[in-house]
């Protein structure tokens, strides 16, 4: 498969305009599929999901995605398209870690981390999941969680915190590490923040059959909660859709599509032999 793995974003109901403005701004991005439920497109090679969820939930701050530039002339490009009617959360300048970075919250809310760094990989934006108040020690529990989950697996970098943090020695400030083929960082923040994980961001994990599904649902759920249509919470709030790869497929059938949808707004994990008899 193409895909394993890919994030989805919550709107209300404007996720076309959404997808339209970053596939203007980031290059090699294309608008796959747009239904009145979802918008997928791929920006600059990474697969997005944009869902018309309604006013429900939102995108915050708690997963953002790092934009890994590779140029001064290409951050500054990126950031003057994502910043107009959005807001500026740490102008562009120079920090500790980059010589040109800047945080900002688009004008449909999802939140972007521009880094005039590039990275040694063909994925430049990375879904970077941020533990804040009371999770702010659990990165590397997180991280050694996810990559124990999913299989291969690799961690890539692992940043402690400095001995003047006064934090539990081993404590990890940052991380990256690879699911499958797809890179995440992670990273915490000894500060107090209104926000948190939430439905808003959501990760889709596309699976072959039933026996990768009842996997994930059941390594993903544990110590969170299960919801409806595939959707759970795992144990950090972090959310994650088990979907079925054959579900796109039952649901543009124009003899059925109407009953696979029927039938999955009834189930919490996703069983295909039902969808396939519906």
């Amino acid at each position: 498969m193409k895909t394993l793995l890919y994030p989805c974003l919550w709107f209300n109901d404007n996720a076309k305009a959404a997808a339209d403005l970053y596939c203007s701004v980031f290059p090699n991005s294309a608008l796959l599929q747009d239904t009145p439920m979802v918008t997928t497109f791929e920006l600059n090679g990474t697969h997005f999901m944009g869902l018309n969820g309604g006013p429900k939930y939102n995108v915050n701050s708690a997963i953002s995605y790092y934009v890994y530039c590779g140029s001064a002339s290409e951050i500054d490009r990126i950031y003057n398209a994502l910043v107009e009617n959005g807001q500026v959360i740490m102008p562009l300048d120079v920090y500790a870690w980059s010589s040109k970075y800047a945080w900002i919250i688009d004008a449909y809310g999802v939140n972007w981390q521009l880094d005039i760094d590039d990275i040694n990989s063909t994925q430049k934006i990375v879904p970077t999941l941020l533990f804040a108040n009371t999770k702010y020690l659990l990165v590397k529990e997180a991280m050694t969680h996810y990559t124990t989950i999913f299989n291969p697996s690799k961690i890539l970098l692992e940043a402690p915190y400095p001995p003047e943090a006064e934090v539990p020695e081993g404590s990890l400030l940052f991380t990256q590490f690879k699911l499958q083929d797809f890179i995440f960082n992670a990273t915490s923040s000894t500060l107090q923040h209104d926000f948190d994980f939430t439905p808003g961001n959501s990760f889709v994990v596309l699976c072959e059959n039933q026996e990768e599904i009842d996997y994930y649902w059941v390594k993903l759920s544990e110590g969170g909660h299960e919801d409806m249509c595939g959707w759970l919470t795992d144990k950090y709030g972090v959310s994650w859709q088990i979907v079925p790869a054959i579900l796109p497929q039952l649901m543009a059938d124009p003899e059925k599509g109407q009953r696979v949808i029927q039938a999955f707004l009834k189930m919490r994990k996703f069983d295909i032999a039902t969808l396939l008899n519906a």
